[in-house]
């Protein structure tokens, strides 16, 4: 059955649909990026809360500023903004119909449809996912970089930006000569204080051209910070033919785990959808469950990546069923993660630790190493090597984390470990490949990535054991050097 609001009523009866009437929903939030991830998120989120009968004036408008977001407008238009969400729990499977999205602004160069839909009265939230490395973060600073090509183009043209900021920025500027409130701006990446980051990106770009403008957003508009997670696979023709098996013709499906979360800071001064009651944390420590999850997760998805991927094994859970694999996760999440991780409110570290590894397990979920190993250079410095700071600092051992970064290096080789070549996977690729071909002769040129590692190529003990961890891998196989440090 092709998704639309008339096939609705005709779905088979074990889809869930929306229990509302869309035509009454209004927008109050523009959404930058609607990838999967948000659809299978915070758009499940507001389809939640408006099933509750409540919200109903928090519709989203979906909105993006690259090649890929026009692709997916097309799709979800000619559904009426209808697209369907498979949980993938091994017990049982389940769809629904998520009916949250209401339009999808025209993506167009200079971003006058995106700028036009984020100054209208209705909207009080952007939202955005623009991925860990979009937030034009200097790696050796960990602060905004101005001098990035798009942010001077945008800076240079501020009526007709291309980026998402620039855009927001126009948006505010418009709304301020109108006489409305600004919006909040909801940051949803997996990116360490995001809503800070977010502030900085806005901030700094609208400084490059107007001081006092950018002087009033940091007065005026709010950035919450918050922490979003579930594991959602992209899509291809597994997710397609799956959505089939239910009895639906989706050109935009979206599958992910049972398991969600998410944690805001409650600074909403245009208001905002009760999200409380479907299950939304609202907090003052949202740092704590971020470093968390971000540590934990994010960190351990990276530690079973390019160990996988060096095997040529495909899919994460396979990776979990590698006993090695397996352990060599749970040991240094164990010694070397948990115990620099600061405490949560009401969470047991261990507890979520073991919650990690099983949602890692999940069978039904076939997520890939690739996407794993994906986008290295952003994600390690975010991931991993915030926790190898961490350990040099409190004196305490890194093995394994310095382990996981030569085998990052490895991987960046350009083939695994029997040969196979492994596709560009990086937007930075061919700078990686050649520095990990300097690195095989002499280890210490990987560290000296100042952009990735900071100033870690400076502290003597991490270069001598990254250098006979990585000399070890190529002399003898990742197999024989994780075995020697689960047998310490």
């Amino acid at each position: 059955m092709t998704l639309s609001n008339d096939t609705l009523s005709e779905l088979p009866a074990d889809v869930a649909r929306p229990g509302y009437d869309r035509a009454a929903l209004t927008p109050g939030i523009v959404h930058i990026g609607c990838g999967n991830f948000h659809r299978a998120h915070q758009a499940v989120y507001l389809d939640d809360l408006f099933n509750l009968g409540e919200g109903h004036d928090w519709a989203l408008m979906g909105a993006g500023v690259r090649a890929g977001d026009a692709k997916m407008r097309e799709a979800v238009l000619a559904q009426d903004g209808l697209y369907s969400v498979i949980e993938l729990d091994p017990a049982a499977k389940s769809a629904r119909v998520i009916g949250s999205m209401v339009g999808f602004a025209e993506v167009a160069s200079g971003n006058a449809p995106l700028i036009a839909a984020m100054s209208q009265p209705s909207v009080r939230i952007v939202s955005l996912t623009v991925t860990e490395g979009g937030y034009y973060i200097d790696p050796k600073t960990g602060t905004f970089s101005p001098t990035h090509p798009d942010i001077q183009a945008d800076a240079a043209n501020p009526d007709a930006p291309e980026t998402a900021f620039g855009a927001i920025i126009a948006a505010l500027k418009a709304r301020r000569a109108s006489g409305l409130p600004p919006f909040t701006v909801m940051c949803c990446d997996n990116v360490p204080h995001n809503g800070h980051v977010t502030r900085d990106a806005v901030c700094g770009l609208a400084e490059l051209s107007d001081p006092e403008l950018s002087a009033w957003i940091k007065a005026n508009v709010a950035f919450p910070n918050s922490m979003v997670d579930r594991i959602t696979p992209a899509t291809g023709p597994r997710e397609r033919a799956l959505a089939q098996s239910f009895g639906i013709e989706d050109a935009a499906p979206v599958t992910c785990e049972p398991f969600r979360q998410w944690v805001m800071e409650d600074n909403f001064p245009a208001g905002r959808p009760a999200l409380e009651k479907v299950g939304v944390t609202f907090t003052n420590a949202v740092d704590r469950f971020e470093t968390m999850k971000i540590r934990i997760l994010n960190g351990g998805h990276a530690i079973i990546a390019y160990a996988a991927g060096l095997r040529d094994i495909e899919y994460a859970h396979e990776a979990m069923a590698d006993d090695q694999i397996r352990a060599y996760l749970d040991k240094i999440e164990t010694t070397e993660i948990l115990p620099i991780v600061p405490p949560v409110p009401e969470t047991d570290l261990n507890d979520y630790k073991q919650l990690i590894l099983d949602r890692f397990s999940n069978p039904e979920v076939a997520d890939t190493i690739r996407r794993l190993c994906l986008d290295g250079s952003n994600r390690q410095p975010k991931f991993i090597i915030t926790s190898i700071n961490d350990c040099v600092a409190q004196g305490r051992d890194c093995t394994g984390l310095i382990l996981e970064s030569a085998l990052w290096c490895r991987y960046c080789y350009g083939t695994s470990e029997t040969g196979v070549e492994i596709a560009p996977n990086d937007p930075n690729w061919d700078h990686l490949v050649a520095q990990s071909k300097l690195a095989k002769e002499r280890p210490a040129a990987w560290l000296e990535m100042s952009e990735i590692y900071g100033d870690l190529a400076e502290n003597a003990e991490v270069v001598a054991k990254f250098t006979a961890l990585l000399n070890d891998v190529w002399a003898r196989g990742s197999h024989s050097v994780i075995a020697d440090y689960l047998a310490g």
